[in-house]
This record gives structure tokens, sequence and C-alpha cells, in this order.
């Protein structure tokens, strides 16, 4: 359900990088041929033309990206154009690298462990391996206060099954793990560590079931009644949000960053940028179930100019 349209001719690589270079070239840039050539490219496409660039100016696309460019419009073109594993890395580097890591920035690791597939997620960590000689895990558990860490290292290190077989009768004794361990206030008991950050997104989708039928109340609620550290009550529900219903999640990432006084551009461009290629358009339809308003709208109010093009392309409108 992504919402970039790519079009049904595609110029090759090197046309789109001789594109893109005469945009950089002469008097000012040209915001809107970098808008129709990299809003509407898949991410092997991009990948080619980053290489081909590379091959025939000798340059880094990014680099001149990020000299010509400027402003949340430059932000979200170079997020866009990364390789989605070492953007996911960056981002989460970023965090464990702030002095002031808040519970909205923790989150971020929670989005890239929660609903990225299994596959992408252990190319994130190659890659974060790969760009600061360190893993995921071991930089969560020396910069994240503890019982944060215990849960985000339990969600970095977990590599998922992703095919939608499910046991039922698994699903009500673990329902019934994660109710004892929320009864005796334990929300960082090994048990709910173990189901949260082995099973399946499809296999916990089916415990929380289990958990409403067999208690009444969804998981969630009766995390959100626990008492004890309130980081890591909010930061478990965010986990069970993404795996429950991302596109819910993303929608309220998209609502939270446009609501209020002013705009939290960096939280707008990670969730169009993070689902354009995976499920922006059921972000879409769950915002409008969600706040009976239209997204795209919201955003088209809330922010302008080139950025506001960029992002509008990669949902799919025609600019």
């Amino acid at each position: 359900m992504a919402t970039i349209r790519v079009p049904d001719e595609v110029p090759s690589p090197a046309q789109d990088s001789e594109t893109l270079n005469k945009a950089f070239r002469g008097w000012g840039t040209d915001e809107k041929a970098i808008i129709r050539v990299l809003g509407k490219r898949n991410e092997s496409q991009r990948k080619r033309i980053r290489e081909s660039y590379k091959e025939i100016y000798g340059k880094d696309l990014i680099d001149d990206l990020s000299s010509e460019l400027s402003g949340d419009f430059k932000k979200a073109v170079i997020l866009w154009t990364k390789d989605p594993a070492e953007r996911d890395a960056r981002l989460a580097n970023k965090v464990l690298n702030d002095k002031k890591k808040t519970i909205e920035k923790l989150k971020i690791l929670v989005e890239i462990s929660c609903t990225s597939s299994p596959n992408h997620f252990i190319a994130v960590r190659k890659a974060y391996c790969s760009l600061y000689d360190s893993s995921l895990e071991e930089d969560i558990a020396s910069s994240v206060p503890f019982p944060l860490a215990k849960l985000l290292v339990t969600l970095a290190t977990s590599f998922r099954y992703d095919k939608e077989k499910v046991d039922k009768e698994v699903a009500t004794i673990e329902a019934g793990m994660l109710h004892e361990a929320i009864s005796k206030k334990q929300l960082d008991h090994d048990h709910v560590l173990y189901i949260i950050g082995t099973r399946s997104i499809y296999q916990l989708r089916e415990t929380f079931v289990a958990y409403k039928q067999s208690y009444g109340n969804t998981l969630d609620k009766d995390v959100d009644g626990c008492p004890g550290d309130a980081d890591l009550r909010s930061l478990l529900q965010m986990v069970i949000l993404c795996i429950e219903f991302p596109e819910k999640h993303f929608a309220k990432v998209v609502r939270d960053s446009i609501e209020g006084f002013g705009t939290d551009e960096d939280s707008l461009t990670r969730a169009i940028v993070m689902r354009a290629e995976i499920d922006l358009m059921k972000v879409r339809g769950e915002y409008f179930n969600m706040y009976n308003a239209s997204m795209d709208n919201a955003i088209i109010g809330d922010v302008s100019g080139d950025y506001k093009d960029f992002l509008m392309t990669l949902l799919g409108s025609k600019i």
C-alpha cells in the first residue's frame, strides 16, 4: 500500500543522474527537477541513481544534495535518497547520541525495531555496525537508563518469524503470563520481554486478542493502568501499538507533528519517508478514521514551498 507513483516509463539511471546534475548547475538550484526525479523513484531505482551519479561525476549524490539544498526540504530529500538501512541506522544513532534522551526520542528506536520487516531490521543493525564500529544493542545498553534499556535491547536483538502462522494455545498461555506480570506491577519482567521480543508480529497480535478475550481489557489499557515507571509504561504501550496497528501509530505521529504551536518537521518527514513505500496509503486511511480529516489537506495547510511539494509527491500527488 505504497503511495509513491513511479512513472510507467522511467529514464535510465544515467539520464536521471544527468537531470539531477543539471539541476545543481547554474544560478540557483532547480528544486522541481529534483522532486520530479527522486520523488518518483523506488528504493532500487534510487540506489542505481546514486551509483550512476558517482560513476559519471565522481561525486556522492548525497553530498551534492546537501550542498545545494537547505532547510527541511534538504533533510527530507536526503533522508529519502539514502539507503533505507543506513537511514534508519543514522536515525537510531542520532537518538542515542542526544544528551537529552526523552521518551519521545527513544520511541524512534521502537519504530525502527517494531515496524520494520525482519530482513530490513537485520540490514539496519549491520549498517549500524559498519557506520559506528559498535552494535546498536551495545550503544543502547551503554547510553539508555535502566529499565528502558532492558526493553530496547530486547527489541534491538530480535529477529522475528515473518509468516502468518499462529498458535492460539500459545497465545492464550502467553496472554496469561502478560496478565500475571502486570498484576505484579512488573512491566520489565523476563516473561514480558521474552514474549514481546521473540514472537512474530502475527503471533503477538493473536496474543493481544486472547488477552482481551480472557481479561476484558486490552493489553494496552492494562499496561496504562499499571503503577510504576511512567516512561517504561509509555514505551511499552508504543511497542504494543506499533506491533498491532503500525498504520495507527504513524497516523498519530503525523497528527502530533502538525497539531498545536509550530510544526515538528523532523517527525513529519520521518513518518512520510519511512512509510511511503510500505503502507502510507493505510496510514492515510487511519488518519481519516481517527481524526475525521484528510491527512493530505492537513499537511498542505501546515507546511509550504518545496518541502510541501516533496512530501506531497511521496504521498502520490501530482505537483
